[in-house]
């Protein structure tokens, strides 16, 4: 029987098990099985989808069994519980040990598409690398999380996954009193740039190589084929920047703020990892970020582009004993690598703003006119996504409506000239099918994102023991550039209270 063949199982003991992070020794991992909640923990949170590409029957969202698993409650027959070791750059900062102080990984899963998948336990309690904490995570944090690795899936972006939350009445003690949950978290891998920065700085050389190859094997591998190994090693380094360059201009293009990009919440497979104090932009602050730790803006949103490529450098520095026999060819090899990712990025990031200018091709001028929205679109902090939304309706025509643009703006002569000159440039490529247009902007301009007062008022209602919001949002995000006239209430503006709201990083 082929692996798509199979049935959806109905137990987590049932799914395809292949333990290869566990295999590679207790170097890169710890053995450690998840600590139970002390009171019966409760389904919060589900995604169907993410449950289907493990394997998993839907179904089981509700099954005590399931929710006993997720909890920690419960080790599943043919998991290999271990938390991972890493190191990393903290805000510009080299720390020497790091690692997994909350979150376990059961194992892999082969999924019926073929592929593997972590799936990890965030909040299962202690481990090695705790560093005095407690290991939990709680209500907020989690469903925060899920909301958001599910929207980003709804955008196209590669992102980790989120199965479930489940909760329980464990006291957690932060600022203030929380309640303990769990999330589980699908990912490709949980491998990070500061997996290899661990071994890199603790001169243990030998060990980069096992740990290079698992993730080649599972996340890369057409590049097995390439018999050199220090050959192979140069295309998967040139692979990661490219992947990692690639996502970091969907964020931009969405107006996404990381919040937290340390090389340690930074993934091998250039997927967004680690959802700490995130936000989607509301109004238009290119040097803003949600982290209420980041005081001097290392993480801002116009930062990010820069960001990656430093935090790039730290991973290509940490990989540099596999790049070639000699140090300064190493060396050399990696800051080649490194020269390109600048140009990847501006390409990958011009190609998604033309898309949503609706241009179909690139013309001189192109950045001028980005340039000018943006500017624009700063001075008064006009929404991101709503400017963007709406542009999709104005006519190519000159004396075509263009009100649900220009309402997005208290200075609307100004916003009418760019119109104007955005015109000129459809004009200019033939583009006067305004329908056909508009379709296209539409794909790619979402009208929903997890705006934060969204996610925080999903969370309050979750206190209370009302989850339906959290269900309700993640169908609405699945699905972010249709129209929903359901709920049309989700694409409004935030209120005023909402705007701005600073995130901790530390729940």
């Amino acid at each position: 029987m082929s692996v798509s063949d199979r049935q959806p199982a109905a137990r987590f003991d049932d799914l395809d098990w292949d333990n290869r992070l566990a295999a590679l020794g207790e170097t890169y991992a710890a053995p450690q099985a998840p600590t139970p909640l002390a009171y019966p923990p409760h389904p919060v949170a589900f995604s169907p989808d993410v449950a289907a590409s493990l394997g998993l029957d839907p179904a089981v969202a509700d099954d005590p069994d399931f929710v006993a698993v997720v909890a920690g409650n419960r080790v599943p027959a043919g998991a290999a519980p271990v938390a991972q070791v890493y190191a990393g750059h903290q805000f510009g900062v080299r720390v020497p040990r790091l690692g997994d102080g909350r979150a376990i990984l059961l194992g892999q899963v082969r999924g019926p598409d073929g592929r593997l998948r972590d799936i990890q336990l965030k909040g299962a309690g202690r481990t090695p690398y705790a560093r005095g904490a407690d290991g939990r995570a709680i209500l907020h944090s989690t469903v925060r999380e899920f909301l958001a690795s599910e929207a980003m899936a709804g955008l196209g972006i590669p992102t980790t996954r989120a199965l479930a939350v489940v909760g329980s009445d464990d006291p957690v003690q932060r600022e203030v009193p929380h309640t303990a949950a769990v999330l589980a978290r699908v990912a490709d891998t949980h491998v990070r740039f500061g997996s290899f920065e661990y071994f890199f700085y603790r001169e243990m050389f030998d060990a980069l190589a096992p740990l290079a190859d698992h993730v080649i094997a599972a996340e890369y591998p057409d590049l097995t084929a390439i018999a050199d190994d220090a050959e192979r090693y140069r295309a998967w380094m040139a692979a990661v920047i490219d992947r990692t360059a690639e996502l970091v201009a969907d964020w931009q293009a969405v107006g996404f703020v990381h919040g937290v990009m340390n090389t340690d919440n930074m993934s091998v497979t250039g997927q967004t990892l680690d959802y700490g104090p995130f936000a989607f932009m509301d109004g238009y602050i290119p040097n803003w970020t949600p982290n209420h730790s980041d005081m001097h803006g290392r993480y801002a949103f116009d930062r990010q582009p820069t960001i990656a490529l430093w935090n790039l450098g730290r991973f290509v520095q940490a990989i540099l004993p596999l790049l070639a026999h000699h140090a300064d060819d190493a060396v050399a090899i990696g800051r080649e690598a490194l020269d390109a990712y600048r140009g990847r990025f501006d390409a990958a990031y011009r190609r998604r703003m033309r898309a949503k200018l609706g241009l179909r091709e690139a013309r001189d001028g192109d950045d001028t006119l980005l340039e000018g929205l943006l500017r624009r679109m700063a001075a008064e902090s006009a929404d991101y996504t709503r400017v963007f939304r709406a542009l999709g309706r104005v006519g190519a025509a000159d004396d075509a409506p263009a009100g649900p643009f220009l309402d997005e703006f208290a200075d609307r002569e100004a916003a009418a000239s760019w119109v104007a000159d955005w015109r000129t440039r459809l004009a200019a490529e033939g583009t006067t099918d305004d329908a056909e247009r508009r379709a296209r902007m539409e794909a790619v301009n979402p009208k929903y994102v997890l705006r934060t007062y969204l996610a925080e008022a999903a969370v309050e209602r979750a206190r209370e023991g009302d989850f339906g919001e959290i269900e309700r949002l993640r169908r609405i995000l699945s699905a972010p550039c249709d129209e929903q006239p359901a709920h049309e209430d989700y694409a409004r503006l935030p209120p005023e209270w909402a705007r701005g709201i600073a995130l901790s990083c530390s729940a």
